[in-house]
């Protein structure tokens, strides 16, 4: 049986370890019922899009092989911007499907109408803003800039993003999504982009996680009534 000095260790150690690592098993255990509580399409915010909306035919269209595209093209893919079919190609440029000439930014009226096709029709537009940059934090991080934010009346806080460069709905943030957002942020420990499960404070606060576990079940061990009954039993065989 482990002396007195060393179950003291254990038992100070276990117990401070338990302190430092208190607040983040909190968040974890927090995070995880919030997670196995929550319904992801309702988190995506598809209550909120027409799912139902179909994408609009086009005829007459020119052949791709028509555009003046210098390096060729790789990648081709036909926007819908207020009723006039684009060719969105190798990811840099909007080209008219109709006559072949290039496209700059879309406009707000523009951005409107591709989120009008996404979006409830019974949703209330209350400001579109244009955004060219964002920081890591930002709920629309990692996407497409410049763009366009679509808000929309309510208490859900509910904003739509549609890209000014090529005319793409994005995605679609509300209330709910930001708790998620924040509490995912919590359970990976990846306080930049949030999707890191390799992070080094994720994999220190692990192991002393586990090493928490394992000194509980050694002081349990080393103190146990029980167990010490069971030890003279044995000496005595």
């Amino acid at each position: 049986m482990a002396n007195r000095n060393t179950s003291k260790w254990i038992r100070k150690s276990h117990r401070y370890l338990g302190i430092f690592l208190g607040v983040q098993f909190l968040f974890w255990t927090t995070s995880g019922l919030y997670f196995s509580w929550t319904n992801l399409d309702e988190i995506h915010g598809d209550h909120f899009k027409n799912l139902q909306s179909k994408p609009k035919v086009f005829t007459g269209l020119i052949s791709p092989a028509g555009l003046n595209v210098g390096d060729g093209i790789q990648s081709l893919e036909i926007r819908d911007i207020n009723g006039i079919p684009y060719y969105w190609v190798n990811g840099d440029q909007l080209y008219n499907a109709l006559d072949g000439s290039p496209k700059g930014a879309i406009n707000k009226e523009e951005a409107l109408y591709v989120a009008g096709n996404n979006m409830k029709k019974d949703l209330e537009v209350t400001s579109v803003n244009l955004i060219e940059k964002v920081g890591k934090h930002h709920e629309y991080r990692e996407k497409l800039l410049p763009a366009y934010v679509i808000s929309y009346k309510g208490n859900e806080n509910l904003k739509a993003y549609v890209s000014a460069k090529d005319g793409k709905f994005q995605t679609v943030r509300h209330r709910n999504w930001r708790i998620f957002d924040f509490l995912w942020m919590t359970h990976t420990m990846d306080y930049e982009g949030r999707d890191n499960f390799n992070t080094t404070v994720l994999r220190a606060f692990s192991l002393l996680g586990l090493i928490t576990v394992l000194s509980g079940f050694i002081l349990w061990y080393i103190s146990s009534p029980s167990v010490k009954n069971l030890k003279k039993r044995l000496k005595l065989k």
